[in-house]
């Protein structure tokens, strides 16, 4: 598989990290996941404008134009011949001293893969992580941070619990998202999401189902949610049925007459 590694197009074995790069060391980076399907980058203005925001929120300058990590994205599915892919853009700061506080000159460092798109994921069974919250004051909530501790402790728990996937709660116990996607419920007749302000990432997919939907922000406690007779799950690579919370079934515990609809038009 070729990779681009800081703006050259070479075979994975042959790309290689510093050992002092500050996003293996202190998760210091940001990062993007985005769909192509019949060699078509999905959503890609949209995904290079939150990569552009979550950089400026760390104070990470960066010296790639938009159009080079199209140009280098479209050279990657062409040579791995994949016309439908996952690929994934990451960004750190690269390297720098020991310590906390990063260096005013850094050269950041990118990194763009790509893997072959996975068939749709069966529809989906949750729990309500109880092993850590989403903490919504923190500005990282609001970024695709190159740390995903949180979520890692929160899947883990779902694995053991054998659930799909967990919700992540936030600290006034209300719903955030899951551990890789944003979360929809129809209750009272409407689409609802949780605010970004309750810790929920501003997702590509999540703005396009708003749009679609005509879906509402609100917030959502845990009792809403078990009442809503659809929910789902929204991320880059499409929408995802959600059957039942904490083995409870989610209305009639298959997938939502809206939930098909909207996962065939996005």
């Amino acid at each position: 598989m070729r990779v681009c590694l800081n703006g050259t197009i070479i075979d994975e074995a042959d790309a290689h990290i510093a050992p002092q790069d500050r996003g293996l060391l202190l998760g210091d980076g940001v990062f993007e996941t985005l769909a192509v399907r019949r060699g078509e980058i999905k959503r890609l203005n949209a995904h290079l404008m939150r990569l552009a925001h979550d950089c400026k929120m760390i104070g990470l300058r960066t010296p790639w134009a938009d159009t080079q990590i199209k140009a280098w994205i479209d050279k990657l599915v062409t040579e791995n011949s994949l016309p439908d892919a996952v690929v994934r853009i990451t960004i750190t700061r690269g390297i720098g001293p020991r310590g906390v506080l990063p260096p005013d000159d850094a050269k950041p460092t990118l990194l763009i893969t790509t893997a072959a798109m996975p068939e749709p994921a069966e529809p989906a069974r949750l729990v309500m992580a109880t092993s850590t919250r989403r903490n919504e004051h923190s500005p990282t909530s609001r970024i695709k941070s190159t740390n995903y501790l949180d979520n890692i402790i929160a899947r883990r728990e779902a694995q053991a619990r054998g659930a799909d996937d967990a919700l992540l709660l936030n600290t006034q116990g209300r719903i955030a998202e899951a551990t890789a996607a944003n979360i929809f419920a129809l209750i009272g007749g409407g689409i609802l999401t949780p605010p970004i302000t309750e810790g929920a990432l501003p997702g590509v997919m999540r703005a396009d189902v708003i749009a679609l939907a005509r879906g509402e922000e609100a917030v959502i406690t845990p009792e809403m949610l078990m009442s809503a007779s659809e929910v789902f799950l929204s991320s880059a690579l499409g929408i995802r049925p959600v059957i039942a919370i904490d083995d409870q079934a989610v209305g009639d515990g298959e997938a939502g007459l809206i939930t098909q609809l909207l996962a065939a038009r996005l």
